[in-house]
C-alpha cells in the first residue's frame, strides 16, 4: 500500500484518479480548495478507511503542514481550475496554484522522497505552427492574452519541475494533457463536450465557435487516468515531458453532428465568434507515451460518447 496525494481532488481528474487508486488497494489524502472542484464527486469513497479529505490552497505556506509527520510515496498534482470560463474568472488564482502551488508541492516530494507528476496542458503548445504537436515543439504562445493565465503559468510549473528535476533530483515527470471527457465533466464548465451532450440532452441549440472547422482530439477520462497512473509508475519517465491524449482528430463541428445523432437530439446548431487565441488545430503525437509506458488510448470517441451521454441522460432524469 503506498500513501498518495492527489491535489485537485474534487475536480474531473483528480476525482477519477482518487477512485482509481483507492480501488486498487491504496491510501489517499485528496486535496482541494473547492474552488471549481465539487464534494460530490467523491461522494463514493468519502467513506472509505482509504480516504482522507483535506479542504485547503494548496498555493499558501502553511496548507500541507498536515502532512509533516506522514510518510508520502507520490504526490499528484492536478490542482488547478481547466476550463477557460473558470481559469479566466480566477486568472491570479490560476497563475498561482500552478507555480506557488507546483512549488510547495515539489518541496513536500523533495522532504519526503516521494515521485511527483504535474498536471500540464496541450495548451502549452499555444495555437501550434506544428502539427500534430511532439514534445519537442516549443510552442506558439501568447503572453498578452486571456488564456495566457492558464498556458503561461502551466509552462512555468514545467521549469519548476525541471529544476527540481535537475538541482534536486525529485523524480519528477510532467504530463501534457490534452482533451479529456466523460460525464464527470460539469456541465457548466463551457467545454466542448459537456457543451454539447448538456445541450443536445435537454433541447438546447449547440453553440459551436467560429465555423466549427478548427480540430480536437478527445481522451476518455478511463484512457486518461490509466496513462497518468503508467506515468507515474514508470522509472524510465523521471525527468521526462509525456503527452497524454488520443491522437485520433476531428473537426468541432463533426463532434456537434456526432453528438447530435447519438443523442438522437432535434437541437439546432448555432454559430458564434471564436474566442481570442482558441487554437485552430490540437492533436498530440504519444510516440512517446507508446515507447517509454507502453500506453495508448483505446476507447474511440463513439464508444465514449454514447457512455457521457447515457450517464449525463440519466443524471439529468434524477435532477428535480
Amino acid at each position: 500500500m503506498k500513501h498518495i496525494v492527489v491535489t485537485g481532488a474534487a475536480g474531473f481528474l483528480g476525482s477519477h484518479l482518487v477512485k482509481s487508486l483507492i480501488h486498487q488497494g491504496h491510501q489517499v489524502t485528496g486535496i482541494d480548495n473547492l474552488s471549481t472542484g465539487v464534494s460530490s464527486n467523491l461522494q463514493e469513497v468519502a467513506n472509505s478507511p482509504l480516504f482522507y479529505f483535506q479542504e485547503a490552497d494548496v498555493t499558501l505556506p502553511d496548507s500541507l503542514d498536515f502532512l509533516v509527520e506522514q510518510p508520502v510515496d507520490e504526490v499528484y498534482h492536478l490542482a488547478s481550475p481547466a476550463s477557460p470560463k473558470f481559469y479566466q474568472a480566477d486568472s491570479i488564482g490560476t497563475i498561482w496554484v500552478n507555480t506557488k502551488g507546483t512549488y510547495h508541492l515539489l518541496e513536500l516530494a523533495r522532504t519526503k522522497g516521494a515521485k511527483f507528476l504535474f498536471s500540464s496542458t496541450s495548451e502549452a503548445y499555444g495555437d501550434p505552427e506544428v502539427h500534430p504537436q511532439p514534445e519537442s515543439y516549443r510552442g506558439n504562445v501568447n503572453t498578452w492574452g486571456p488564456r495566457a493565465c492558464y498556458d503561461e503559468a502551466k509552462r512555468l510549473g514545467e521549469v519548476f519541475c525541471y529544476e527540481y528535476y535537475t538541482k534536486h533530483r525529485v523524480p519528477v515527470k510532467v504530463a501534457r494533457i490534452f482533451n479529456t471527457y466523460s460525464s464527470g465533466l460539469r456541465n457548466d464548465d463551457g467545454r466542448v463536450i459537456s457543451n454539447f451532450v448538456t445541450q443536445a440532452l435537454t433541447g438546447q441549440d449547440i453553440t459551436v465557435y467560429g465555423d466549427g472547422s478548427q480540430t480536437r482530439s478527445f481522451c476518455y477520462v478511463d484512457d486518461n487516468i490509466r496513462g497518468l497512473q503508467k506515468l507515474m509508475e514508470t522509472e524510465e519517465a523521471n525527468g521526462e515531458v509525456i503527452n497524454i491524449g488520443n491522437p485520433t482528430e476531428y473537426t468541432v463541428l463533426e463532434v456537434a453532428y456526432l453528438v447530435k445523432k447519438l443523442a438522437q437530439s432535434d437541437s439546432k446548431l448555432v454559430f458564434l465568434p471564436l474566442p481570442q487565441d482558441d487554437p485552430k488545430v490540437r492533436r498530440p503525437v504519444i510516440d512517446k507515451a507508446r515507447t517509454v509506458l507502453g500506453w495508448e488510448p483505446e476507447i474511440s470517441l463513439e464508444t465514449g460518447l454514447k457512455l457521457t451521454i447515457e450517464n449525463v441522460r440519466a443524471t439529468l432524469q434524477e435532477t428535480p
